[in-house]
């Protein structure tokens, strides 16, 4: 499972959040730098390129707290089985 690799590589839910505010700040930068030196179509579609990369960065943060969520509960049950 990706998830679940991800995880183990050290990612978390809280870093793909900060990841999808951090491309939402970065579309709005790349529109207001891009519109300034290009001409505006073309930065309007820098702008919706780079904030597409929200809802995914969202959705892998809900994926992985879900993931950590469902991985702490299962601790819990193991811990309680021997205890």
């Amino acid at each position: 499972m990706i998830v679940k690799k991800l995880h183990d590589k050290g990612l978390r839910s809280e870093h793909a959040y900060l990841a999808a505010v951090g491309s939402i700040g970065l579309s709005l930068a790349s529109w207001l730098t891009s519109s300034r030196q290009e001409n505006l179509e073309r930065a309007d579609r820098w702008g919706i390129f780079v904030g597409e990369w929200a809802p995914t960065f969202f959705a892998l943060g809900l994926a992985l707290a879900n993931y950590e969520r469902d991985d702490l509960a299962a601790e819990a049950r193991s811990f309680d089985d021997v205890a």
